[in-house]
């Protein structure tokens, strides 16, 4: 049987249901994210509409330098930025009815996020079969959800992720077995997945800019500039992926940060938040239709950016948000003291997350 693997993945999927849902947003450009405070905020980007992304703003930009970009684009005429607080809660909540719409029609669904997906299409036996399929899901998910979704489809789910991302808005790309080499051919290397600022650093220096630049070393000499990350390159740049879709991957984890307007020592402050974020990732657990965890994860970082996590596997699995809050505070009280924070540093930010879920 011929593998075909689809890709779907929402468009800029927390501002179209911001915008979905308050009808007089239409049109405007829309930042979801941690508040910009006229330019002074801290945290990131979760995710731009597409009218924003023309001034430069994307997903993970720091928050106040989005607020530059929008500033500057307003200036020269552009319609001012709405500013969005991220509605995680309702994000899963509409997550879920497109989900429950693929796999009424797509038997094996990898969901690896609130908005995409990994797609099974081998029985389709065509990819032009398959193709039809990911058509109606996506007539179907605009009709029902008044959303786009742009899907990719390749041999793997290398290429199906590629592919998704090449014609967004709302776009359905195929690339065959045959093809795949030369679609990637000429994308920049940070594409692949995988290629981080400093894998990209390292072979831009060495002439590599497209992904067609990495084909010029041997699996040996990549494996020696990046040891077993090396040979998975030689592979990606040759379009080559043999991970099988799971099922029981669509939800890997359930979390929530804070990030602080002024980094603080104050247990106070500091512990009345994490309860409050233990509380609302306990909310989450339960409206993505999960009941218990089995793994507490804590993230602390201080005021020079250094990021620590900290975690406990529990005994037994938990359901409620009392023992999560026993939990993460038992995790987080070293860093209180010369245990966990030695320098006495302030904290920027803290993070709950709970996985293992069942």
């Amino acid at each position: 049987m011929t593998r075909i693997i689809g890709h779907l993945d929402m468009d800029a999927f927390f501002a179209a249901v911001e915008e979905r849902d308050k009808p007089w947003l239409k049109g405007k450009p829309i930042v979801v994210g941690a508040d910009p405070q006229g330019g002074h905020g801290r945290g990131v980007v979760s995710t731009a509409n597409y009218a924003a992304r023309k001034f430069g703003i994307r997903s993970a930009l720091p928050i106040s330098a989005a607020w530059r970009l929008a500033e500057s684009a307003r200036r020269k005429g552009a319609p001012p930025t709405v500013w969005l607080t991220p509605s995680g809660r309702r994000y899963g909540e509409v997550s879920a009815k497109i989900m429950a719409i693929v796999r009424r029609q797509v038997s094996l669904v990898e969901q690896v996020s609130v908005d995409e997906a990994y797609l099974d299409l081998s029985a389709a036996a065509t990819f032009e079969a398959a193709a039809e399929i990911c058509r109606n899901l996506k007539t179907e998910i605009r009709a029902k959800e008044k959303l786009t979704a742009s899907v990719g489809i390749g041999p793997n789910k290398l290429i199906a992720k590629i592919a998704s991302d090449l014609e967004k808005p709302d776009g359905l790309t195929m690339v065959t077995p045959a093809e795949a080499e030369k679609v990637l051919a000429p994308l920049a290397v940070r594409v692949l997945p995988g290629v981080g600022p400093k894998t990209e650093e390292i072979l831009n220096r060495r002439g590599v800019r497209k992904i067609e630049d990495i084909k010029k070393f041997t699996r040996e000499e990549l494996r020696e500039m990046f040891g077993k990350s090396g040979v998975d390159l030689y592979a990606k740049a040759r379009g080559l992926d043999d991970r099988l879709l799971v099922a029981a991957a669509e939800a890997k984890s359930v979390g929530e940060q804070e990030t602080f307007m002024r980094d603080t020592r104050d247990a106070e402050i500091l512990t009345d938040k994490l309860r409050e974020l233990a509380a609302t990732v306990s909310r989450r657990l339960k409206a993505d239709g999960f009941t218990a965890y089995r793994r507490v994860v804590l993230t602390v970082r201080f005021a020079d950016f250094t990021t620590l996590t900290r975690s406990r596997t529990l005994e037994e699995p938990a359901d409620s948000a009392a023992v999560l809050e026993f939990e993460i505070l038992k995790l987080f009280l070293p860093f209180l003291d010369r245990r966990e924070n030695p320098r006495g540093q302030a904290l920027r930010l803290i993070g709950v997350r709970i996985e293992k879920l069942e």
